[in-house]
């Protein structure tokens, strides 16, 4: 945030009130050949004062006592420009309404996908007991994480097609044992 001195801040003040006295008329005018409407042409000749007394720029000084006029109708055009690209850019629907019924919760599906869970969890748990223990712990590593399996091996130090067969071997073993919900 820009400091201002008080010197500074009462001769912006001073050139804000010689602004609006000398140009008011005249900056509404500029403002209303720009929006065709004169209540928001007050709205942004507001919008301008405000800006000029918040900033108290002395680079858009003009003169012994006003503003840069030029700086201000530009900034009139623009302010109003880049209201209207914001206000085209949402539309505003009066209400929505879904022709299909509500659906109630499937209870019964969110269990079925629940059980086929935590039977992929314990065949991975019985599968680190046998011969596949390797496979079950890449698959593991792999499968319950945010890890892809380019990550895996480089984590463990094998390589990729490694970790991928692996992976694949679970997966085909799973699809055998275990009901698949979504299908």
């Amino acid at each position: 945030m820009n400091e201002v001195t008080g010197s500074i801040q009462m001769e912006c003040e001073r050139r804000l009130t010689n602004l609006y006295s000398e140009s008011h008329n005249w900056l509404i005018q500029t403002a209303n050949k720009v929006t065709k409407n004169k209540l928001e042409s007050q709205d942004i000749c507001q919008e301008l004062y405000e800006y000029l007394h918040s900033k108290c720029n002395p680079k858009l000084w003009w003169g012994a006592n006003s503003y840069n006029l030029q700086y201000c109708a530009k900034f009139l055009r623009h302010r109003y420009l880049n209201k209207t690209k914001k206000l085209n850019r949402t539309t505003y629907v009066a209400e929505i309404w879904d022709t299909e019924l509500d659906i109630p919760y499937d209870t019964e599906k969110d269990l079925e996908i629940q059980k086929a869970y935590d039977d992929v969890m314990e065949e991975l748990r019985h599968l680190e007991k046998t011969k596949m223990w390797a496979s079950s712990k890449l698959f593991s590593l792999y499968w319950c994480s945010e890890k892809t399996l380019e990550q895996v091996s480089k984590d463990i130090g094998i390589s990729k097609s490694t970790t991928f067969l692996a992976v694949k071997k679970i997966r085909l073993h799973l699809k055998k044992i275990i009901d698949n919900p979504y299908e």
